[in-house]
């Protein structure tokens, strides 16, 4: 076994990306860049976006046949996804065609890619109907379209001649318009590519747009038809590129393997370039219909700051510090940090005449966490300097929303997490308390890292205050669990929630009191095969489709994973990360989608099927929960306490990047005991703090770094123990022995059910060894 394990981690570095399946024409379908993006389904229906315009919708494609018009939905047969493009396979009896949709990284314009193998001439017809609007809620009023003889081309325009778009193809003919007249009416614009003359050809559909006139949009029309190829290896190296210099792992589970790569490609493209509003993170994305709101496609405060968690685990510093720059410019006077940001922002007032900019209280606390973790991770210590009067005003702020009591409030401040719902009203959420007495633990650091002695007492006292307000203000003894949140006498409200594993992902939960915590949420009535409810089935307030009162979120389970293995819970927490991992394989191929029903293993009818923070809650359980790496770059430290799975014999770590150091790991067990290989390149000085988990009832024997003892200690939690080992990391060989007798551990089998099936999975409530 153990053999056979290196052999697959030997030959990781060339695994391949691609994902494939037999098509489901309703499952969503993209085709993303900073600048635009393709959304539709598995059937070839599309609409195309370049940022912040939305050009059209059904985009379809036909293929005339020996006298048939066939509809491309009724032959689809395969859907392929790869991080620079998805493709559909079609086939006919004598035919087959590959559409690949493919929109350039840093392009405002997308291409629609057909390889055509057929017997006989086939021709493809091309058809969509016009939209050329604004996103949501700006508009354009009204609009026009004509076709282009010299560029084969419908051109989208407006009266001021601003905004203007095109979508053509260089064999374009046969136009055929919308019309509008007194006796009949069509939304329906097409044209055809002509028809093949050899059994191998190929086509194209070119489409861009500008929001700075028709020249513009023409020019980059014209680059994408002659440079396609081109843009096309510049995007795959774009994303081999990212996933080289990023937190690679080598593990024996093939599907979270996958998911893990995928979901740093996930959220990576959730990175987008607004020519009015700079670069920042979008939400999610998802189909818009007949609107102008393509899912979630719109700049968010929370979102972006739990992604970047993920992103700073991983070693992406570059797209944290961009969102915390992005977020930082559209701050409140008063120091709140907005919610969300509508990519026509700067068209309308959006800030004064609309409810939702600042219309929750959770971003501005994970503002000052996000900041943190991205100075203590990446150690730039300049950017903390740099933004330290906006970290202050959001503290002031948080502040500024305590009650008599101290708590932080959300009742007349802005939701915490619950938006509406029968959970509603409440005076505070355990969820937001939690987050403001870690942002009070981030503003210590933070005020020590730039020499502000003063705040840092001063924040650190107002923690431990709070934390303490934490675990007596929302704990019923009597039921041994945390309140969901305060009512508005400031009274808990019973009501467990897999909310309270926000504050445990921070560790601000007693120990005594988060283990019967962790065992009510593993049951049955929180946990699903496919992830967490957020709160229990047998509530009377719960409801399988209940967006915020019994749906399941990717998100939640991502912070029970994270909350689970930091009380080291670790089989309850990994049957949590596999489920996300899972779904990121299922449903839109590479992505996780934004929430799923409660009761049945399918997505919500409302869910964004690409959702850049689900993506989050693979990265950040599986390296910051289960391999337990946090960075401190600035004291040249690596923390690694792993909960190694009991079916793991082998795996590793590449790319760890510590301040200058840049470290890959390599662990191996046996049942001796297990040995770890450290490797180091770069400048400067690095320790590492390796404490992996071991049974409870496990003797440590011998532990020997290259060959000679050195001295360790071992720490016992309520379920497991560690054993503690600090060393420098050298260059050249760095590798520690550690014998272990009576070691043992239990793997639990986890897979998600059919599509609309029920769960039925093991559950792990609680461990006792004897």
């Amino acid at each position: 076994m153990i053999l056979l394990t290196l052999c697959v981690l030997g030959f990781a570095q060339e695994r391949s990306l691609e994902l494939s399946r037999t098509d489901r024409s309703w499952e969503f379908l993209t085709a993303v860049g900073t600048r635009a993006g393709l959304f539709g389904d598995e059937s070839g229906r599309m609409e195309a976006w370049v940022y912040p315009l939305k050009l059209l919708r059904n985009f379809r494609l036909q293929f005339e046949a020996e006298g048939h018009l066939v509809p491309a939905e009724a032959v689809a047969r395969t859907v392929i996804a790869r991080p620079e493009t998805s493709t559909i396979i079609y086939a006919g009896d004598t035919f087959r065609v590959r559409e690949t949709l493919f929109v350039p990284v840093q392009e405002a314009g997308a291409v629609v890619l057909l390889d055509i193998e057929s017997e006989k001439p086939l021709n493809v017809r091309v058809s969509f109907e016009r939209d050329f609007q604004l996103e949501w809620p700006a508009a354009l009023g009204a609009t026009f379209s004509a076709w282009d003889p010299k560029l084969h081309a419908f051109s989208f325009g407006e009266e001021q001649k601003r905004y203007a778009a095109l979508i053509g193809s260089p064999t374009a003919t046969n136009e055929s318009l919308e019309y509008q007249t007194n006796y009949s009416a069509s939304n329906e614009n097409s044209f055809e590519l002509g028809a093949t003359s050899q059994k191998n050809e190929s086509r194209i559909v070119v489409m861009s747009a500008s929001v700075h006139g028709p020249a513009e949009a023409e020019a980059t029309y014209q680059q994408l038809t002659a440079n396609y190829p081109k843009l096309l290896s510049e995007s795959a190296e774009y994303y081999r590129s990212y996933l080289a210099r990023t937190v690679s792992v080598e593990i024996p589970d093939a599907k979270m393997q996958q998911a893990y790569d995928w979901s740093r490609i996930s959220m990576l493209q959730g990175l987008v370039n607004n020519p009015f509003l700079g670069t920042g993170l979008i939400a999610g994305y998802r189909t818009s219909g007949m609107s102008q709101r393509p899912g979630f496609a719109w700049f968010f405060g929370r979102d972006s700051m739990w992604t970047a968690l993920a992103l700073d685990a991983e070693g992406d510093f570059a797209t944290t510090r961009t969102a915390l720059e992005f977020l930082s410019k559209f701050q409140r006077e008063d120091g709140k940090i907005p919610h969300e940001i509508a990519q026509t922002a700067t068209l309308v007032d959006w800030f004064k005449n609309y409810p939702y900019p600042y219309v929750s209280a959770d971003a501005t606390p994970l503002y000052i966490v996000g900041m943190n973790d991205y100075v203590t991770s990446s150690g730039d210590v300049a950017f903390a300097r740099e933004k330290w009067d906006s970290v202050w005003k959001a503290y002031q702020y948080l502040h500024s929303t305590y009650d008599a009591q101290g708590v932080p409030q959300n009742f007349g401040i802005g939701h915490g997490w619950v938006e509406g719902g029968p959970l509603l009203p409440v005076k505070a959420e355990i969820y937001q308390s939690g987050l403001a007495a870690a942002a009070l633990q981030a503003l210590a650091n933070l005020a020590r890292l730039v020499g502000k002695e003063d705040t840092e007492r001063q924040a650190a006292q107002e923690a431990s205050t709070l934390e303490q307000l934490l675990n007596q203000a929302f704990w019923i003894a009597e039921k041994k669990r945390y309140a969901f949140a305060l009512d508005q006498a400031g009274k808990p409200l019973d009501e467990p929630t897999v909310l309270a594993t926000v504050p445990m992902w921070f560790h601000l939960l007693r120990e005594d009191q988060a283990q019967p915590m962790i065992s009510e949420l593993a049951a049955p009535g929180h946990e699903t095969d496919w992830g967490m409810r957020i709160i229990s089935a047998q509530s009377p307030k719960y409801s399988g489709g209940g967006y915020h009162y019994g749906a399941v979120w990717p998100l939640f389970t991502g912070w029970a994973s994270m909350g689970e293995y930091q009380y080291h819970r670790a089989l309850p927490a990994y049957l949590n990360l596999r489920a996300n991992a899972l779904l990121g394989l299922d449903g839109s191929l590479g992505h996780v989608t934004e929430v799923l029903s409660g009761d049945y293993y399918q997505p919500l009818s409302t869910s964004s099927p690409h959702q850049i923070w689900s993506a989050a809650m693979v990265v950040s359980p599986l390296l910051r929960g289960l391999f337990g790496l946090s960075a401190d770059a600035n004291a040249h430290l690596l923390s690694f306490a792993p909960h190694v799975p009991a079916d793991w014999a082998s795996f590793a770590i590449r790319n760890v990047h510590v301040g200058s150091c840049v470290l890959d790991l390599k662990y191996e067990r046996s049942e001796q005991g297990f040995t770890l290989e450290a490797d180091r390149s770069g400048s400067g000085e690095c320790t590492l703090e390796f404490s992996p988990a071991i049974s409870p009832l496990a003797e440590v024997m011998t532990v020997e770094m290259n060959g000679h003892l050195v001295q360790h200690r071992v720490l016992k939690s309520a379920v497991d123990q560690h054993v503690v080992v600090r060393f420098p990391v050298n260059k050249g060989a760095n590798k520690l022995h550690v014998v272990v007798h009576n070691d043992f551990g239990l793997s639990v089998p986890a897979a998600l059910p059919e599509l609309g099936g029920t769960s039925r999975g093991l559950r792990v409530l609680a461990e006792t060894w004897t």
